[in-house]
């Protein structure tokens, strides 16, 4: 009788990819929870912004969910309203900043000498500003508007985005495919399009996904310090800055909105922990 040697068969790793799996979902489901009370406030709210009926600081019941405002407005109401802003600030600031960054990154992996120097020294002094002090510059010229909250924080983030950008082009341009395409006499706008942007995308996704909740925050601040989204409209920043001398009396008004501010982060870096596990092939080479 001959005994036949087996080898021990390599246990497939489901922990790991469960794990990337329950954190994109559980990401999904904190942000797209609150995008769905963003949409619903664009058709539907339970009150008008400046509606002040609801008496001073009542509480919750009497035909207001979470209660009312030093004002007399509906808290729910200016949860919705300010989970749209929020919403409208993110995706409105990391389109200025990728539309700004890639075009200035692409650029700047292109240039040579003095020129890939000074582009280079350029975004390194924009990255050292620190963003929401240059957001208030931005907005204090111009005027405290959502538009111009947008526009300053995606000019301050355009910077960040470029120089990541940059080197992700620079890495591309060394490789062989990139060589061979210019050797078939394909244009460098096609190549940079049909070759190095599809490339840098799964890292460049993941960045843009940090980005959209550092942009959350820094209109949450600049709303905090009154120059973001101006009255009736009802930032999550101005309601915490206005709930701030009641929080002892009506402390829903202040902790409602900071919870939604910090689902929403929370949520929107889950997103881009799971993109990363999912997208990019180094990391997942890396951990497997």
């Amino acid at each position: 009788m001959t005994l036949t040697e087996t080898r021990p068969t390599k246990a497939p790793r489901f922990g790991r990819s469960s794990r990337r799996s329950a954190t994109l979902v559980v990401g999904c489901v904190l942000a797209g929870l609150i995008a769905l009370l963003a949409l619903v406030s664009l058709v539907w709210l339970p009150y008008a912004t400046d509606d002040t009926s609801g008496g001073r600081l009542t509480g919750p019941g009497g035909g207001h969910l979470l209660g009312t405002d030093k004002l007399g407005r509906d808290l729910f109401t200016q949860l919705m309203t300010g989970s749209r802003i929020a919403f409208e600030a993110g995706l409105g600031s990391v389109a200025v900043a990728a539309a700004l960054g890639i075009t200035l990154g692409v650029l700047a992996a292109f240039a040579q000498g003095w020129l890939d120097d000074t582009l280079s020294a350029f975004l390194d002094i924009l990255i050292a500003f620190p963003t929401l002090l240059l957001a208030m510059l931005i907005v204090a010229a111009r005027s405290a508007t959502l538009g111009s909250a947008v526009l300053a924080i995606g000019l301050a983030q355009s910077a960040v985005v470029a120089r990541l950008v940059r080197v992700l082009v620079k890495r591309v341009l060394t490789q062989d495919y990139i060589t061979a395409a210019r050797t078939s006499g394909t244009s460098w706008p096609r190549t940079v399009l049909g070759h190095v942007l599809p490339n840098i995308w799964p890292t460049l996704v993941v960045n843009l996904a940090l980005q959209f909740g550092l942009a959350v925050l820094a209109e949450a601040g600049l709303s905090y310090l009154g120059l973001g989204a101006p009255p009736p409209n009802a930032s999550w920043g101005r309601m915490l800055q206005e709930a701030q001398a009641t929080f002892t009396t009506a402390p829903a008004g202040a902790l409602a909105p900071g919870v939604l501010l910090v689902l929403l982060v929370i949520g929107v870096n889950l997103i881009a922990d799971g993109l990363r596990e999912t997208l990019d092939p180094a990391t997942r080479r890396r951990r497997a």
